[in-house]
């Protein structure tokens, strides 16, 4: 293959389906016919001598050849868009889909307003939401699985700030703190909560990986405590429904209790011993960082903290400490 013989407009399609994993949303999204994107693709394969994307019964699926491409790809259209699209940005008649990737709590605080702002502002913006299952998301960020991740990642938003040459972005939205939650009849919810009970209870923990261990256990460990961790669950949603029906007690972000669904059932109490701040970041890949749409998107965001302050009073928008 000759790169000056390619037909670059069958890069658009490529990333367009890519982005739906589904030859029919692609073509509508690029107001094309389905047909004419399977022989864009099939004309793209000819070209790279690749399959590229493999028929399932619920769209297509990529080869490893065109995971590695899409990147680049994505990067490269993104430049050309900046440098061609308008100065100004009408959301209102903009065409995007986003990836974003959040636990199931994070996207419950998050979603309902943004929402709401796509059925008003921008009808033409889709989301799909992706499973967030490690504390890790850069390397979603890099392979293009996501557009953008919001949460809790320990260490990265750190290393992120070292690492000039790292293609990740990143910007804090907003800090908070833990608390221990228990459901309202609990014997421990009266009363100052003591270390002596606190590590006398049985326990839930609120694991991607299911690992039973986590910052409170290395605080205990440091006090030369710990404490029995009955369960390990994947979702807060869980984590609410069970220790509000149970004598388990467990640790949230107290930004998170409201999301849990189960707010009138759970009582939060201060730790007897001290935690970091828990801080909710957002992370995107540079290829993104001129999109006017991306750009619309983390501004949106970035404008939440007052609903971050009303669910959780206390909570320090764009704040180191807290």
């Amino acid at each position: 293959m000759s790169f000056l013989t390619l037909d670059l407009n069958l890069l658009r399609v490529f990333d367009a389906v890519m982005t739906e994993q589904n030859l029919t949303r692609a073509a509508g999204h690029l107001a094309m016919t389905q047909p004419a994107v399977s022989n864009a693709i099939k004309r793209l394969r000819e070209s790279l001598g690749d399959e590229l994307l493999i028929r399932t019964a619920y769209g297509v699926k990529p080869t490893p050849r065109a995971e590695t491409l899409w990147p680049s790809v994505r990067s490269a259209l993104a430049s050309l868009e900046a440098a061609v699209a308008p100065e100004t940005f009408d959301v209102s008649k903009a065409h995007a889909t986003f990836r974003m990737a959040m636990a199931d709590a994070t996207a419950a605080f998050w979603l309902p307003s943004l929402m709401r702002s796509i059925e008003r502002e921008a009808p033409g913006v889709n989301v799909r939401m992706m499973p967030l299952t490690t504390r890790e998301p850069r390397p979603m960020l890099l392979r293009g699985d996501i557009d953008l991740a919001v949460g809790f990642f320990p260490g990265v938003a750190a290393q992120l700030s070292s690492d000039v040459g790292s293609p990740i972005r990143h910007e804090r939205l907003y800090s908070g703190h833990y608390v221990c939650v228990m459901r309202r009849d609990h014997p421990l919810a009266k009363g100052e909560l003591t270390l002596d009970n606190y590590c006398a209870a049985n326990h839930l923990l609120v694991s991607f990986s299911g690992r039973a261990h986590g910052l409170v256990d290395e605080a205990l460990a440091q006090l030369q405590r710990e404490r029995r961790i009955l369960l390990t669950v994947n979702q807060f949603f869980t984590a609410g429904r069970v220790v509000a029906n149970s004598d388990l007690i467990t640790v949230l972000p107290r930004h998170l209790i409201a999301s849990t669904g189960m707010t009138d059932a759970l009582v939060s109490k201060d730790l007897p011993f001290t935690l970091p701040a828990v801080h909710l970041d957002m992370l995107w890949h540079e290829r993104d960082a001129r999109s006017p749409a991306h750009k619309w998107l983390r501004q949106h965001l970035e404008g939440m903290n007052t609903v971050a302050q009303r669910l959780a009073p206390g909570t320090s928008p764009k704040n180191d400490t807290y």
